[in-house]
């Protein structure tokens, strides 16, 4: 069975096609817990050359969702309730007075009307079970929120703790409903932001990351 699929690479940008497709196998399940892959050996499944793959995956292992294993390849990096417990503990305290911030003030009409289309997609692609879809608007919604604060380092710093844990466990919510009770969080969240009530956003926005540390510890599907 082939581990990425997806149409032919173009050979503009092929770093960037090609770590998307690698995300998409980590979601999907292409990319196996515990198996070595070799860049050579997906790069000859996509017809292209090495060096694409390999640096798509070395920015995988920069995102701490892979690791190298030398001389073989590449695997997924293994999460431990203490490396969760420690990326929830970091996540409550750079995000929720980011986003209390953020009710304080105004957010811009353009970027307000993006991320209101950012919820509607999150909420489609969550009922529709489409989880790439899902991941990439959630991600999209939540640094561009924070994005608004001004902080590019805290985006950084947020985007790296979220890619290494929203892949964790996420097959399981998604067939269990999680994934659309987790999709109708953002609409409120977003509403208390422009309406300027801090303490309900403040409070929205613990609520959901909490929702998420209970979605990590189902047991795996």
């Amino acid at each position: 069975m082939p581990i990425l699929s997806g149409a032919p690479l173009q050979r503009t940008s092929l770093r960037e096609q090609a770590l998307a497709l690698l995300r998409e196998a980590l979601i999907s399940g292409r990319i196996a817990d515990g198996v070595v892959y070799s860049s050579k050996a997906l790069a000859a499944e996509l017809g292209v050359s090495n060096g694409p793959i390999r640096e798509a995956m070395l920015a995988l292992v920069d995102d701490g969702l892979m690791e190298a294993v030398p001389n073989k390849g590449f695997r997924t990096v293994p999460l431990t309730p203490a490396d969760l417990a420690e990326i929830y503990e970091m996540r409550m305290l750079l995000e929720v007075p980011a986003v209390a911030r953020l009710a304080r003030g105004d957010l811009p009409a353009d970027r307000a009307a993006h991320l209101t289309g950012l919820v509607t997609t999150i909420e489609r692609t969550a009922r529709s079970g489409d989880l790439a879809g899902n991941l990439a608007a959630d991600r999209d919604f939540h640094l561009t929120l924070l994005a608004a604060g001004g902080n590019g380092r805290l985006v950084d710093a947020v985007a790296r703790l979220r890619d290494q844990t929203r892949l964790h466990n996420l097959r399981t919510i998604n067939a269990d409903g999680g994934l659309i009770t987790s999709a109708e969080e953002h609409r409120p969240l977003l509403a208390a932001i422009m309406r300027h009530d801090e303490r309900t956003a403040e409070r929205l926005i613990r609520h959901h990351i909490e929702h998420i540390r209970q979605d990590w510890s189902r047991p795996p599907g």
